[in-house]
C-alpha cells in the first residue's frame, strides 16, 4: 500500500540557510529507505506559493496558503508500505519528525 508522508515544520527555522549536517541525515534516510521511497520533494517556501479556488465558475487567486499557521508544508515522501504502523515507522525517521510532525496518509485507490 501507498503512504503520502507529509512534513511540516516551521519554515522560519530555514530563514538562515539549511544545516549541512541535516541534509546529510536526510541522505542517510534516503539511503535507508530507498526501496521504499516512491518519489517525494522539499516544498520552496509558502510566500513563493498560490493558492485558487473556483466559485460560481470563477477562478479567484491569493498569495501562499489561506490559514496562519505554527507549521508549514515543506515536503513530502510517497512511500510503500505494508501497512500504517509500517509506514508510521518510517515517517519517524525522518529527520523534521524532531521539528515539526510528519502527517501519515494513506493513497485511496479508486476501482474502476
Amino acid at each position: 500500500m501507498q503512504y503520502l508522508l507529509l512534513i511540516y515544520e516551521n519554515e522560519k527555522r530555514f530563514s538562515q540557510g539549511y544545516d549541512k549536517a541535516e541534509i546529510n541525515q536526510y541522505r542517510a534516510f534516503g539511503k535507508e529507505f530507498s526501496s521504499n521511497i516512491k518519489g517525494g520533494n522539499a516544498l520552496q517556501p509558502t510566500n513563493t506559493a498560490k493558492t485558487i479556488r473556483v466559485r460560481n465558475g470563477k477562478p479567484t487567486n491569493t498569495d501562499g496558503p489561506f490559514a496562519e499557521t505554527k507549521e508549514q508544508l515543506g515536503g513530502f515522501y510517497l512511500i510503500e508500505a505494508k501497512e500504517i504502523n509500517e509506514a508510521m515507522k518510517i515517517a519517524a525517521k525522518i529527520p523534521a519528525a524532531r521539528f515539526g510532525s510528519v502527517e501519515v496518509r494513506p493513497i485511496m485507490t479508486f476501482s474502476e
